[in-house]
């Protein structure tokens, strides 16, 4: 069960500084690496989903155009070096 399912959601969905207490949520959380593929994976734009705020992952897409699948890389154990 994810972390973030215990409490309030809307936590996720905060601005400037809060997003810093928003990914302390994510550090103990057991489905952090799938949420963040599915976000990456799906474009989400709003939040903090897998640790990562929107800002980073948008850099981390433009960094990493060819990705075509974040949950299939992460599912192998590779990072983004690796992939390329």
């Amino acid at each position: 069960m994810a972390a973030c399912s215990k409490g309030e959601p809307d936590a996720l969905f905060v601005q400037g500084a809060a997003q810093q207490q928003a990914k302390q949520i994510c550090l103990r959380c057991p489905v952090v690496r799938e949420c963040l593929a599915d976000a990456l994976d799906n474009r989400t734009e709003f939040g903090v989903w897998g640790g990562m705020t929107e800002r980073e992952r948008r850099a981390m897409l433009r960094r990493h155009p060819s990705v075509p699948s974040w949950k299939a890389l992460f599912e192998r154990g590779l990072d983004c070096q690796e992939s390329a």
